[in-house]
């Protein structure tokens, strides 16, 4: 599984087996290493297990981070993702501004590790313009691990916070590709929704977003991401079908 990843190339590669608790069981793997969790291939694969016939419209997918329920209204998939844990940044806010190619004064409101299946560094941001100047320094972001071991961070900014119930765009980045020796994976051009929904599970809830990816790269996505009152977070994402194929392994 892992070989084929590579193999791909994409962002994600996910793998339906049998599940004696679930529709299906469901491995995902970057080009370099599995995850126990993340949102946009859960949501496509969910897509997918309905057109095998693995299930209808509601769907319970197991991962290695647990169960995840999942449920569609047309093309359209939420899921509901596992309860998330958080830490503090634990370093200076300057020494991850510099990292991040940023000055302090962009750093917005405490930058947190959540994990909700992948642990991830969660960087909000002052403005729209400091989401576009993020350049991250690989050598300086091999230097701020996550648990597995990883250099990475999601820095993000809100955009338009209205009402008792924040209903508002968040727009966030994805950078160059790491040098190859890196340590530092390449960015994910779909970041983690989920993660930074557990970001704001230290907030005000309820809470409504629309979410803007990949502007950096050349590949824009819109999520839908809402943390409700008991702080469970909810991710809805339009699934499109692009092709189909077969592997023939020997």
């Amino acid at each position: 599984m892992q070989a084929l990843a590579l193999q791909f190339n994409l962002s994600e590669t996910t793998f339906i087996l049998p599940s004696e608790t679930a529709d299906a069981r469901v491995r995902i793997f970057t080009p370099t290493y599995e995850m126990p969790f993340v949102g946009h291939p859960t949501l496509g694969t969910a897509h997918v297990c309905r057109a095998l016939g693995l299930g209808a419209n509601s769907l319970r997918l197991e991962m290695r981070a647990g169960v995840v329920p999942v449920d569609a209204h047309g093309n359209r998939w939420t899921l509901t993702a596992p309860t998330p844990g958080w830490r503090e940044l634990g370093m200076p806010v300057a020494a991850l501004a510099s990292a991040l190619g940023l000055d302090e004064n962009d750093i917005g409101d405490r930058p947190l590790w959540v994990k909700a299946g992948t642990e991830q560094l969660i960087v909000p941001l002052n403005s729209p313009d400091a989401v576009r100047r993020t350049a991250p320094r690989w050598d300086a972001m091999a230097a701020i691990p996550s648990q597995a071991g990883f250099g990475m961070a999601y820095v993000f900014t809100e955009i338009g916070l209205t009402g008792r119930v924040p209903a508002a765009r968040w727009r966030d980045s994805s950078f160059p590709k790491a040098p190859p020796c890196s340590k530092t994976p390449p960015r994910d051009p779909r970041p983690p929704t989920s993660g930074a929904g557990a970001w704001r599970c230290n907030g005000h809830c309820p809470l409504r977003y629309e979410i803007s990816q990949g502007e950096m790269t050349g590949r824009p996505s819109t999520l839908y991401l809402e943390v409700a009152s008991d702080r469970h977070i909810r991710v809805s994402g339009d699934v499109v079908d692009l092709g189909e194929g077969t592997v023939t392994l020997e």
